[in-house]
Order: structure tokens, then sequence, then C-alpha cells
């Protein structure tokens, strides 16, 4: 019998082609990426740093913030350094050990967001419809639980379905139209098709998506109508700014991530994938240190402290 004709390659690397373009718009986008990255790490960054040095901030809401500035950080970092080397790179090669990490990572790290955002929107919903109540309900223990269940179930909920993934035969082309390793790019390069493996994938991260949006657009609504019933017009005009802008940042987040995830990619151009993944992975951490704190008045007298302290020490 002639086993030539069976005769499966097998995959060692991945070809990920980014984004199309002649080398002048590929200087562009890796400049626009860095400058983005590197204001993602300042601000995130700088957001750490308030919280553990200003002792007026280590109270529940603003150790959330840290930790979630913390995950931002690693989040664009999951996929960003990567596509900067790629766009650089010749090859455009990533190693199929390094392209399953990544896919790990990228998922585990959005999963997380998922849960701090819905996290985050609980401490809110405390803190403006229960303020009596708050201080004996969100301890610093109970928050460095909650903490610590949103990076536990982001962490621990990936590693059997796309191990699996990674043992699915690999047997024709190797080259990713993606500019990272997602889920629909690496089940389209398999031979073999693994219904029930991309079912369950698919089921968890819809049901990840859809519980904590739900989760957060309820908290939100009774948070807006307490904020009705405050009488100072003043008060009311600061918390629906303050809503309002986290509202923005939950529906970027959750409308690029439902598009690409919970409603069939078929029909949407690989470009325009690319652009609505970007958004999420990238764009969002960037934009989310001033939504999230750069505009909170504690915050800013906060890092005004730091900057002054930092300039006392550079005098002396």
């Amino acid at each position: 019998m002639n086993r030539s004709a069976t005769h499966i390659h097998t995959v060692t690397e991945f070809v990920l082609l980014g984004f199309p373009g002649c080398w002048e718009i590929q200087m562009f986008l890796f400049s626009l990426f860095l400058v983005a990255y590197v204001l993602t790490l300042l601000g995130n960054g700088t957001i750490i740093c308030a919280v553990r040095w200003d002792p007026r901030l280590h109270t529940p809401m603003y150790l959330l913030l840290g930790n979630f500035a913390f995950l931002e950080i690693w989040y664009a970092s999951s996929t960003v350094p990567n596509m900067l080397v790629n766009i650089l790179s010749k090859t455009k090669a990533i190693s199929f050990s390094g392209c399953f990490l990544q896919f790990y990572f990228f998922f585990s790290l959005g999963t997380t967001e998922c849960l701090f955002l819905a996290v985050m929107a609980y401490d809110r919903y405390l803190a403006i419809c229960h303020p009596l109540h708050y201080p004996t309900i969100m301890t610093r223990t109970r928050c460095r639980i909650l903490v610590s269940l949103c990076w536990l179930t982001g962490f621990l909920g990936y590693p059997i379905p796309i191990f699996f993934i990674s043992q699915l035969p690999f047997c024709g082309s190797n080259v990713i139209d993606h500019f990272l390793c997602d889920m629909d790019p690496l089940m389209s390069l398999s031979c073999a098709p693994a219904p029930i493996t991309e079912f369950i994938f698919y089921t968890q991260s819809s049901l990840v998506l859809f519980f904590t949006i739900i989760y957060i657009l309820r908290s939100y609504t009774l948070l807006l109508r307490a904020v009705f019933q405050v009488p100072s017009a003043a008060g009311r005009r600061k918390a629906f700014s303050t809503c309002g802008s986290h509202l923005a940042v939950v529906s970027l987040f959750y409308g690029t991530v439902m598009v690409m995830y919970v409603s069939p990619t078929y029909g949407i151009p690989t470009l325009m994938q690319k652009i609505l993944t970007l958004v999420y992975s990238s764009v969002t951490p960037l934009f989310n240190p001033l939504i999230y704190s750069l505009r909170n008045k504690d915050m800013k007298l906060a890092l005004r402290n730091i900057l002054i302290r930092m300039r006392i020490s550079q005098n002396s």
C-alpha cells in the first residue's frame, strides 16, 4: 500500500500576514502602534504607581483600578510587541508553541477583562446605590477575593480547549491572514474538523460575554436610576459624565468582541476583522486609563503629588 498519498506535513510554525500595504504603509503602522503601545504602558503604569504610592488611594475602588491597569498592560502586551516585530520581519513567522501561547494569553486576559469590568460595575453600583452599606460590603478582603477570582477564572478557563485545538492536525497551509493567532484562522487551517471543541470554545466565550455584559448593564441601569434621585444638578451631571464615559468604553470593548466571537464572522472582510480585533486588543487598553482614572479627582491629585515628589528628588 502506498502511504505517500496520505502523508501529512506537520506544521512547525505559522506565518502571520498582518496588515497589507507597501513598505511606507508598514512603517507608518509600526510608528502608530509603537506610540500607542508606549502610551498604553505609560498611562496604565502611572495609575499603578499612583495607587501603590498614595495612601489615600488604598481603597477597594482604587485597588480594582490598579489591578485593571496592570491587566491592560498585559492584555496589550499579549499582541502588540509580536505585531511590531512581525511588521519589521521578512518571514513574519511565529513558532507553533508561540502561536498557541499567544492564543491562550490573549483569550485568558480578555476573559479576565470582562470579569474585571463586571466587578468594577458592581463596586460603583454599591458605592452609589448603597453608600451606607458600602464600607461593610466592599471590604479590602472581599475586594482582594474578587480580584483573585477574576484572575483565576480568566486563566483556568481556556487551557483544556486550547490544548485540544493545538492537537488538531495542521496539514495544509500555515499562513494566517491576521496579526495574531486567533480561533477562526487556526480552525480554518486544520485539516480535521473538530465541531465539539469549536462548540465548547465558542459557547464558553459567549457565556462569559453575555453574563458579564448583562450584569454590567443591569448595574448601570440601577446606578443611573439612583442618580436621577440626586437633588443636586451638579452631582447628577458628574455621575452622568462618569457613567457615560464608562459605558462608552464598555460598549467599544463588548461591541467589537461580540462581533468577532458571538456573531458569525464569515461575511466580514478579513481587513475589517483585523481592525475590530485591534480596537478591543489595543485601543481600549490605551483609552481605559483616561476614562476610568485620569478623569477622577482623587487620582489626578495623587498624580500631581507624584510629579511634585519627582521634581523635588531631581532638584535635590
